[in-house]
């Protein structure tokens, strides 16, 4: 398999350059790729073997997973640290979750098309962080999807964004990084037809975050739930402590056959997976809860929430104590 691609690089003299895919331009043979490019004039792209493609594990029928590693993006990982899917119909693609940059995004579509010719045409951002949306630029002309109000959180933290995962990856691997447009807001719920499969998106309210989305295959009865479910991986809370406990209580009912976590994994059985996180932040709420009755400033506090949960978790140091803070400010004013 050959693909056409173009190379980008900093603005400054000196800075590395990196080849980004141009995607819809693969061919079996080197003059099948070029015959394409000459047919089109992209400019400035040329044609090559291609490039890696990501790991993924086929979890059910037409459903695949890639499975981030449980680490905080960096420049050895690249910023492969989060859950991505893909779901195959009889007539399209929909992809889920895009990772941490563009060429992340890159090495999916790779994935993808080692399985399929078919179009990617919807790609489903489960909630806002980075690690899960910054890729989507790669997948042109298909529509972004995601909650009613993903596209106002890009916009508000956008630069902060961008800024940080380019000092946290490194150059050259975030060059071409760009925030995706979102061109689909959900707003309660919605279904999107691949042909023959249907996909049943869920927009929830401020949970994990303020923009949580999950979306299940109806074929299969796969889950995708985003960040709202964690495995191995310490639960990240930037919502609402109360509101997640309540989506999660109320998930505990769905009939689903399996559910794809936003890390870890790369499925898990359901109700049962949902159990640690759940509890998790039952101990927050309790430890919280503890704190504020006896006066404890926030500073103090800070440092006892949730402790006794220090050794379930990978990345305990790295989110426990944010966490704390969130859900002590949260509890303060019941």
């Amino acid at each position: 398999m050959f693909e056409a691609v173009v190379m980008i690089c900093a603005a400054l003299a000196g800075e590395p350059c990196r080849a980004a895919l141009v995607p819809g331009f693969e061919a079996e043979s080197l003059e099948g790729c070029e015959a394409l490019l000459a047919a089109r004039a992209v400019e400035g792209a040329v044609c090559q073997a291609a490039g890696g493609a990501l790991a993924v594990e086929e979890v059910a029928p037409g459903v695949f997973v890639h499975v981030g590693r449980i680490e905080e993006p960096d420049v050895g990982n690249g910023g492969d640290v989060s859950n991505l899917g893909f779901v195959i119909g009889d007539a399209a693609v929909a992809v889920i979750d895009t990772g941490s940059a563009a060429w992340v995004g890159e090495a999916l579509w790779r994935a993808i098309r080692a399985q399929t010719a078919l179009p990617v045409r919807h790609v489903i951002l489960t909630h806002v962080h980075p690690d899960h949306v910054l890729g989507a630029s790669v997948f042109p002309g298909a529509e972004v999807v995601g909650h009613a109000g993903l596209a106002r959180a890009l916009a508000e933290r956008r630069g902060n964004y961008l800024e940080s995962f380019e000092r946290e990856i490194g150059l050259p691997l975030f060059l071409g990084t760009e925030a995706p447009e979102v061109t689909r807001g959900v707003e309660g719920g919605t279904l999107i037809d691949l042909g023959g499969r249907v996909l049943e998106l869920r927009a929830w309210q401020t949970a994990h975050s303020s923009t949580d989305l999950t979306v299940l295959d109806r074929t299969t009865g796969t889950l995708f739930a985003g960040d709202l479910i964690f495995d191995g991986h310490v639960p990240a809370l930037d919502g609402s402590l109360r509101g997640w406990q309540a989506v999660l209580t109320e998930m505990q009912g769905l009939d689903v056959a399996r559910l794809v976590p936003g890390h870890g994994g790369p499925v898990l059985d359901w109700p049962e997976g949902g159990a640690p996180v759940l509890g998790y932040l039952d101990v927050l709420a309790r430890d919280a809860g503890a704190a504020i009755d006896a006066g404890m400033r926030l500073g103090d506090a800070v440092q006892a929430i949730g402790i006794s949960e220090a050794g379930a978790w990978a990345l305990f140091e790295a989110f426990n104590a944010r966490n704390a803070t969130v859900a002590y400010t949260e509890l303060e004013w019941e």
